[in-house]
């Protein structure tokens, strides 16, 4: 499963409203498929929405039609403390992964998540931080949990490369030695960007993850090349 960057108070630094289709391909041994994703941003007066849906395209048919879709929407309030840096948000995240042919073509759900919490905001230079801190709810069955996410944009040379990306820890319930038991979850994605003009841009992203997707225990580590059209 592959997730995309939030940066809902980042973009609202370096632009009023924008959305973007960005295409990647994994190429690593254990990863071969293409992945679309489509985000939105908009700010308003009372904060900022951002959306975005990813889709592996990774099936056993031979036009590799769609494997897994999954999607996440987060709201921002803004609230009138520390010269407006803090927001209230709250958000959730849910998906479907589809079985082989082989096995009847199958969807299973990816549990849906809500999440709430803080946002601070954190001007860094030319660059931007920010990070939030969440109570996370996965399922009614399970116990609550806490997320920790960063997120930073820098620009260089002139504007023209960005450096971009999100890290995520979470505790989460997981199979362990002694039955269902929490553990740490880490997701980071890393992006490179090397802006052409005004919508495109090239360049790729570093999944990194551990007790993420399936993977128990081991570092994860899957890289994509892209190309991003901003409209």
């Amino acid at each position: 499963m592959k997730k995309f960057a939030l940066l809902v108070v980042l973009l609202l630094a370096v632009s009023g409203f924008a959305q973007n289709l960005q295409v990647h391909y994994d190429f690593s041994e254990d990863r071969q498929f293409f992945t679309t994703t489509l985000e939105m941003f908009k700010p308003d007066a009372m904060g900022s929405t951002f959306w975005f849906a990813d889709v592996d395209y990774d099936s056993d048919q031979p036009n590799k039609s769609a494997s897994l879709a999954y999607w996440e929407i987060a709201r921002y309030f803004t609230l009138p403390v520390l010269d407006n840096k803090l927001s209230a948000t709250i958000q959730f995240n849910d998906g479907l992964l589809i079985g082989p042919a082989g096995e009847g073509y199958w969807g299973a759900p990816l549990n849906s998540v809500w999440l709430a919490g803080v946002s601070y905001f954190i001007p860094a230079g030319k660059g931007n931080m920010s990070v939030d801190l969440l109570y996370r709810q996965m399922d009614v069955s399970d116990s609550p949990d806490a997320q920790a996410t960063l997120v930073w944009f820098y620009p260089f040379l002139n504007g023209k490369l960005h450096f971009t990306g999100f890290l995520d820890y979470w505790m989460q319930d997981m199979p362990g030695e002694n039955g269902i038991e929490k553990k740490g979850v880490l997701l980071t994605e890393p992006q490179l960007w090397y802006v052409l003009n005004n919508h495109i841009a090239i360049g790729g992203e570093v999944e990194i993850s551990q007790n993420f997707g399936g993977y128990m225990d081991d570092i994860k580590v899957f890289p994509t090349l892209g190309a991003k059209w901003t409209f």
